[in-house]
């Protein structure tokens, strides 16, 4: 099997130098290994993507020196497979609907208890409060989500490779963390068709991904991606959760962060080897 690493941006604002890292450092693993790197454009979220950000993706990217296979994917182009893949989950009745909004949430999860995780990969872990109701009620407007306890019933024990120095191993999942840590998280969101987790597990088995590399930031949605492709037997990549590149007083780079954005540093007159250099992999 060929090492195939990926670089998957969001065309919701610049990339900057957290990006930067990021693809250079997967296409850097997979030239080592005699593999490939591909760039998937993951723009389900139609409300935010903007073209004018996507083609600045492919701009910035080339100029770092990077190259790809064409054609890219698109997570826009491919909500019938999300679909397909949904159906198998629900027709093993591990899926529900869900019209919770935000508020109920947060009123339905009551008063912390000591001890208890309040929050997970998906912000604050959902109580479950949909999980028993009629399901032929569900509407349009309803997100969909798994039944973790009912998924982790119908699994061994789940472990991956993570091939970070600083957190490299095999990691085994704890089901009573995913139950209290994580929860029942979205599989559909509204007016998205489907959401992160179910996509990137989709697209990264569709595309023959053996190396996942991303921030360490998403690590701890690991363990949701493990189960998903388990449940529908798709292969589990090994993963290498990068640290994440910071600011002078160690702030977390995002996307407003214009002023470090990739297209400034090169109006600015840097090169791709300065911005190499500036994220340690010069």
């Amino acid at each position: 099997m060929t090492f195939t690493t990926r670089f998957a941006p969001s065309p919701t604002g610049p990339l900057h130098l957290g990006h930067a890292y990021s693809a250079l450092l997967a296409a850097d693993m997979a030239a080592r290994h005699g593999g490939q790197f591909l760039l998937r454009i993951e723009d389900i979220d139609q409300s935010r993507a903007r073209p004018a950000w996507e083609a600045q993706i492919y701009n910035d990217l080339h100029w770092l020196g990077l190259s790809w296979p064409e054609p890219v994917m698109r997570q826009s182009d491919r909500l019938p497979r999300y679909s397909a893949a949904l159906a198998q989950l629900s027709a093993m009745g591990l899926t529900y609907p869900c019209s919770c909004n935000r508020a109920d949430i947060e009123a339905a999860a009551g008063a912390p208890q000591e001890g208890v995780p309040q929050f997970g990969p998906d912000g604050r872990i959902y109580p479950g409060t949909c999980r028993d109701l009629d399901k032929t009620k569900a509407t349009a407007q309803d997100v969909i989500r798994l039944n973790m306890a009912a998924a982790l019933d119908r699994l061994p024990r789940l472990s991956f490779i993570e091939t970070s120095e600083e957190l490299g191993g095999e990691i085994s999942l704890d089901p009573e963390a995913l139950l209290t840590g994580v929860g029942d998280i979205i599989l559909v969101r509204r007016n998205m068709g489907s959401s992160y987790h179910l996509s990137v597990v989709v697209d990264d088995a569709d595309q023959g991904i053996t190396h996942v590399v991303r921030g360490a930031d998403l690590f701890s949605s690991t363990q949701i991606h493990v189960v998903l492709q388990a449940l529908l037997q798709l292969p589990t990549p090994q993963y290498h959760h990068h640290p994440l590149i910071r600011d002078e007083v160690g702030k977390r780079l995002a996307k407003r962060d214009d002023a470090r954005a990739i297209a400034k540093y090169r109006e600015d007159g840097a090169s791709p080897s300065d911005i190499r250099r500036k994220v340690g992999l010069g």
